[in-house]
């Protein structure tokens, strides 16, 4: 059995430690080039899951691969503004992510109450079952060693009636456009990954790496195989990014 990373086959026990590494280096830079990389379009996709996902007082919200904590602030906004128009307790959003640069850049970025932040792995998260009300994992899923395992525990830690969201990046569906697409993933973004960031190689990898994420109704199949129900899925920018929903139930 082997994991992918990017384009190689690695042993799976090698991959957490190589994926860590990447997110390491780029972590102080990484959202600096999430702006680049997309022309600012991630802030509409990432606005668009929030409130999909729909935050209320008083739910337990994880964010898995949470990153600087995108997701997990917005959330929170959305979390306080029904709390102001109708009370209730305090949302409490747990942002997990394996890379701890990612976690320290994420804190530095400012607190917010109703966030609490830890280092931790998709696929084993510290969380007794039926705990969470909703689960995120944005941009994330991807770099996890085995994302049947990752979609299992995240079925693990919900409550029957739990709210599953996934923003991944996944397949342009207009096929025309797939070269054009293709030329600007391989050569433009590794530039600027060198340029800004100063690692070309991190930026090639996220490449490969989106290349060999499943499709859309591949993931949503995989979803399905989980235990969510009502999977569907939406795309952004005509396939670049999807955003998948499913339900515990």
């Amino acid at each position: 059995m082997t994991a992918t990373f990017g384009y190689r086959d690695v042993d799976p026990a090698e991959k957490p430690g190589l994926v860590r590494g990447v997110f390491e280096r780029v972590a102080r830079r990484y959202d600096v080039m999430n702006d680049l990389m997309s022309l600012g379009a991630h802030r509409l996709w990432k606005d668009a899951t929030a409130a999909r996902l729909n935050p209320q007082p008083g739910e337990l919200i994880v964010d898995c691969a949470g990153g600087t904590g995108d997701l997990g602030r917005r959330f929170a906004r959305l979390a306080r503004a029904a709390r102001d128009r109708r009370g209730g307790e305090p949302a409490r959003i747990l942002v997990v992510d394996y890379n701890a640069e990612m976690v320290s850049a994420g804190r530095a970025r400012g607190w917010d109450d109703e966030i609490v932040w830890a280092v931790g792995d998709a696929q084993a998260l510290p969380l007794p079952d039926a705990c969470a009300d909703a689960y995120s994992i944005g941009f994330g899923l991807r770099n996890v060693t085995d994302i049947e395992q990752a979609l299992a525990e995240a079925r693990r830690v919900l409550k029957p009636g739990g709210r599953f969201l996934c923003l991944e990046f996944s397949r342009l569906v207009p096929e025309a456009l797939r070269p054009l697409y293709d030329a600007y993933s391989f050569r433009l973004i590794p530039h600027i990954g060198a340029r800004v960031a100063g690692d070309a190689d991190a930026y090639r990898y996220l490449v490969e790496s989106i290349r060999r994420f499943p499709d859309q109704r591949t993931l949503a199949r995989l979803m399905a195989s989980a235990g969510f129900a009502r999977v569907s899925f939406t795309n952004f920018a005509g396939g670049v990014v999807a955003l998948h929903q499913g339900w515990a139930l």
